[in-house]
């Protein structure tokens, strides 16, 4: 590790990490290791910036000051008190600590906190007989602690509120999907903007906005007020804005995605967050019920996470899965779609075969997404022509395991435990080898003129702030 170069750790959810770990090896992010809900990395500030800002399956962006062994809560305060802490806060700014605990010594988190709190003010106070107030809403400088058994890592949070609040949702329906899982799903998905894409069941219009954002290689972050490290003592602002205002790696996009939705009041708040997003000339929006689904005219992917029964309540939820299957089997051939979903029973009314599975977790809810290729006549007859031809156009990867179920099977879902390492555990990324297109080429990015029509609802950063003051995020 270069002088300049430091560790960093991106959070994620259960069952992103390889998502994430692949995002952040084509940043160029080095020594990744994968680990539970994390991903641990190397490289400079710029890095970091490009983190926080690019990553589309990140939760926030740490960066470790001090690991320590501590046995119980004195030798926690001692370690930290010990900190040259005039390299990341003084008397004049606000603070906060966020405490993460899996410990048989620390059993309250809020105790472990506090602790640290102390150690922090006695040392201010000690030395300048003046303290730094402590801020609960975006503090000028937030910490986290994170104990497992003894081992602790005191980190910087450079991220601040968590990156799945990118800054252009308006408003929300009834458990609208989380930004960072619908990002997840559509990189697991393989697309990339190589055909249209298709949300049934968009709510308020998550997943066809994130499309939007990966097919036009748009950064998640230009939406934000701000990051954390934008309040550092050591924040570059000529650095942070050359990456804010640097849109070379944006794209063309020549399909179209489209987002259907039963209910006016969704189809009208996804109206309004696609607008705020800037993506309105890509995402088509209609009000219809999957139950009027027509078989698209161009080639599609569907990616949609319909109600599973828990958090979104609905009459007849079995007969919903049972209309979902008929649709795809009658008005979606010769496409892929994938389903986010949690019930094993709802999986078998769709009632065809799935070719991948994948476990994701949505909230505490461990869910499965679930792959199916819908084609006509029979499967054996498919997979041989498939075998024969190629796929010369858009084909999907499944990027995690694969588990083949006998009929009739039946899954419980409960809570997923990795046996194989602990939660401060990790393992060596190495990137995956994806399949390259049957005609042996990767096709290159287009080239475009920067003074693009697609980009002109985007503010200049210095406008940003003034501009996002009403966002509800």
């Amino acid at each position: 590790m270069s002088e300049q170069s430091f560790e960093m750790i991106a959070k994620t959810f259960q069952g992103l990490e390889e998502t994430l770990a692949q995002e952040l090896t084509s940043l160029g992010a080095n020594e990744i290791q994968i680990g539970r809900r994390m991903v641990s990395f190397c490289g400079d500030k710029e890095m970091m910036y490009k983190a926080n800002f690019c990553l589309r399956t990140a939760i926030r962006i740490l960066k470790p000051i001090k690991q320590f062994v501590a046995k119980n809560a004195d030798e926690v305060y001692e370690q930290i008190k010990a900190i040259h802490w005039e390299d990341y806060l003084d008397v004049d700014k606000t603070f906060a600590v966020d405490a993460v605990v899996f410990s048989e010594e620390f059993r309250h988190s809020k105790f472990v906190s506090y602790k640290v709190k102390d150690a922090i003010a006695d040392y201010f106070r000690d030395a300048y007989n003046k303290r730094p107030s402590v801020r609960i809403n975006k503090p000028d400088v937030l910490l986290n602690i994170h104990i497992a058994e003894t081992k602790c890592t005191l980190s910087l949070d450079s991220s601040g509120e968590s990156l799945h609040r990118r800054g252009y949702r308006q408003e929300a329906v009834e458990a609208p999907l989380n930004e960072v899982l619908a990002a997840g799903m559509i990189l697991m998905s393989g697309w990339r903007g190589e055909c249209d894409l298709i949300d049934p069941m968009c709510g308020s219009g998550t997943i066809p906005i994130e499309a939007a954002l990966i097919a036009r290689n748009i950064a998640p972050g230009v939406f934000r007020k701000e990051f954390a490290f934008e309040k550092w003592i050591d924040f570059d602002q000529e650095l942070f804005d050359k990456i804010y205002n640097d849109d070379s790696q944006e794209r063309e996009f020549a399909h179209k995605i489209y987002g259907y939705d039963n209910n006016p009041k969704a189809n009208e708040i996804a109206t309004h967050n696609i607008k705020a997003a800037g993506v309105s000339k890509d995402v088509t929006l209609k009000l219809q019920p999957f139950q009027q689904f027509e078989q698209p005219k161009e080639k599609a992917v569907i990616i949609t996470n319909p109600p599973y029964g828990e958090r979104i309540s609905t009459n007849d939820l079995l007969g919903l899965y049972s209309m979902i299957g008929e649709r795809l089997k009658h008005a979606f051939t010769g496409n892929t779609a994938w389903i986010l979903s949690y019930r094993e029973e709802c999986f078998d009314q769709i009632g065809l075969k799935p070719t991948a599975k994948i476990p994701l977790f949505n909230g505490a809810l461990e869910c499965e997404f679930r792959k199916y290729e819908i084609f006509d006549g029979k499967y054996k007859e498919y997979k041989k022509q498939e075998s024969e031809e190629g796929d010369k156009e858009y084909r999907p990867y499944a990027s995690r395991e694969r588990r083949e179920f006998k009929p009739g099977e039946k899954r419980e879902f409960k809570p997923r435990e990795r046996r194989d390492f602990k939660s401060d555990d990790k393992r060596e990324f190495k990137p995956r080898e994806y399949r390259k297109p049957a005609d042996g080429e990767w096709k290159p990015k287009r080239e475009f003129n920067r003074e693009r029509e697609f980009n002109k609802d985007r503010k200049p950063r210095e406008f940003r702030k003034r501009d996002n003051e009403h966002n509800n995020d």
